[in-house]
């Protein structure tokens, strides 16, 4: 038997004397303010977290109610724990763990949908916070509007009183709450441009496609906030050896821990009309200009990131710092950020740019998260429609064509839909994508790189705006020739060599 095996197991009767982040929540899930749908690691280790310090500095009903998407794996054992986990902290200073309690209710949304609606509808819960992924907020890349097309949405229009989607639960939830007229904030916490009136432009249609009564508009319109808010926070996947690592430094069996980098940010708009934990003073910056952090999350981390993942990928290193050590990498990856993306920005005020691209590429280079370039890559389809079309149409609208752009989509062409014939290597395979299937019959016809780039651009996949720029098109397409006939070195050497005469014409 093993010493782990042998540990009391993590719970309500071991927190004392354990190192906490912060305060636990109240016991009673009466007084859990809080639901949150989407109950994965990221969550788990930056929300939550922050709540947990809010609670630290300010008491309230904050605790939350939990639901994963369809897993229980998560689920059951946070149950057996009383809501309780560990965050294993991975820096290259050392390690630490400490325990969260502030979940008082989890669950899981497919298998009871009733449940999450009678949560959403009770008084008691002033605030839902989302981590969904961007899939999860059903928005046609073709159309910005409401993707009415995508089979289970379509399904739960058909008959929204039994919804299975986030967004028809929402709206069945927010309808039954409008009996009551009790206020209520809708905060995503997802890689979305401006997700708070993402989500209520999503939620409104539905609601106004399904039928419902114009006091539930009325009352989602008046009542009902949906405030932006900026997440940052790198959580590479729990990985076998974890919870060994948190039986030796806390001393308990813990069946549901994460792990997370030092750094961690939330930015939120200030617009709760049921109250809100003292986020404030738990770690997170309240700001009335979150859409400009937003961009700078998305285009000059979330852009980026996804360059260093196909491009190391298709070089066959499977994590990111791996990846951002080669050289060449690192090359287009910094030249991307300041000659592609930052100049596409408008900074937060008072924002210290080079102090937090210092901070990116040294988190991009701390090998004790071993951040798995296949995690990063994965979901494409969703992430990259909110990371690279604004910024690639702010260059092409002024003549330019940017390279190393065209570039991180060709990269993912490559690993996600790889052209006939060509092997990606066992990194970019490893990578998945819900899309896969429909986005390979797309370019099922495709004889060259150039064809198949060509046909899934113009499929609108990333915009349709961006599928009208032939030059963008065909300069993608140039460059995954390259991908597939010389390599992710070259690629990037072409990209970055095109990037310095566009600066110096």
């Amino acid at each position: 038997m093993s010493r782990s095996t042998r540990l009391p197991a993590l719970g309500r009767s071991t927190l004392g004397g354990l190192p906490q982040l912060g305060a636990s929540a109240p016991r009673d899930p009466a007084r859990a303010g809080i639901v949150h749908l989407g109950l994965g690691a990221f969550h788990r280790a930056h929300a939550a977290v922050h709540t947990a310090r809010a609670l630290a500095a300010q008491e309230g009903d904050w605790g939350i109610i939990g639901f994963a998407n369809r897993s229980r794996a998560v689920v059951d054992p946070m149950a057996r724990q009383d809501g309780a986990y560990s965050v294993l902290e991975l820096s290259e200073t050392g390690t630490r763990a400490d325990v969260v309690d502030v979940h008082r209710g989890v669950g899981v949304m497919t298998e009871d949908p009733p449940a999450v609606i009678r949560e959403i509808a009770d008084p008691r819960r002033r605030i839902l916070t989302l981590t969904v992924s961007e899939g999860g907020y059903y928005v046609s890349p073709r159309t910005g509007r409401l993707d009415v097309e995508d089979p289970p949405l379509r399904a739960d229009l058909a008959d929204p009183a039994s919804p299975r989607t986030v967004i028809g639960l929402l709206a069945r939830g927010l309808t039954a709450r409008a009996r009551s007229g009790d206020p209520f904030a809708v905060l995503p916490c997802d890689n979305v441009t401006s997700a708070g009136q993402t989500a209520r432009a999503m939620v409104t249609e539905f609601l106004e496609r399904s039928g419902v009564d114009d006091d539930v508009l009325a009352y989602v319109r008046e009542q009902v906030s949906f405030p932006d808010a900026m997440v940052d926070r790198i959580v590479p996947a729990t990985t076998p050896g974890t919870a060994g690592q948190v039986a030796e430094l806390l001393g308990v069996r813990d069946q549901a821990p994460v792990r997370a980098e030092q750094f961690s940010m939330w930015v939120i708009e200030d617009d709760f009309p049921a109250g809100r934990p003292a986020w404030d003073r738990g770690g997170a910056v309240m700001s009335a200009e979150v859409e400009k952090y937003e961009q700078v999350k998305l285009r000059v981390l979330n852009g980026p990131h996804s360059l260093i993942a196909y491009l190391g990928a298709l070089d066959g290193r499977p994590t990111i710092p791996a990846s951002y050590e080669q050289d060449v990498i690192t090359e287009a990856t910094d030249t991307l950020i300041r000659e592609e993306m930052l100049p596409t920005i408008d900074l937060p005020t008072g924002f210290d740019v080079d102090g937090y691209i210092a901070d990116l590429q040294h988190r991009w280079r701390n090998h004790a998260l071993g951040h798995r370039t296949r995690q990063v890559g994965s979901d494409g389809s969703m992430r990259l429609p909110q990371r690279l079309p604004l910024p690639a149409l702010f260059h092409l609208r002024q003549g330019r064509t940017p390279a190393l752009l065209a570039l991180t989509v060709a990269a993912w062409f490559a690993c996600a839909v790889p052209p006939r014939g060509f092997e990606p290597g066992e990194q970019a395979r490893a990578m998945t994508d819900p899309a896969e299937a429909r986005l390979r019959e797309i370019a099922a016809a495709a004889t060259t790189p150039a064809e198949h780039a060509r046909a899934l651009l113009e499929s609108g996949c990333l915009s349709a705006e961006l599928a009208e720029h032939e030059a963008f098109t065909v300069l993608v397409g140039d460059l995954l020739t390259t991908l597939v006939t010389s390599g992710p070195r070259a690629a990037a050497a072409e990209a970055l060599s095109a990037t310095h005469r566009e600066i110096h014409r």
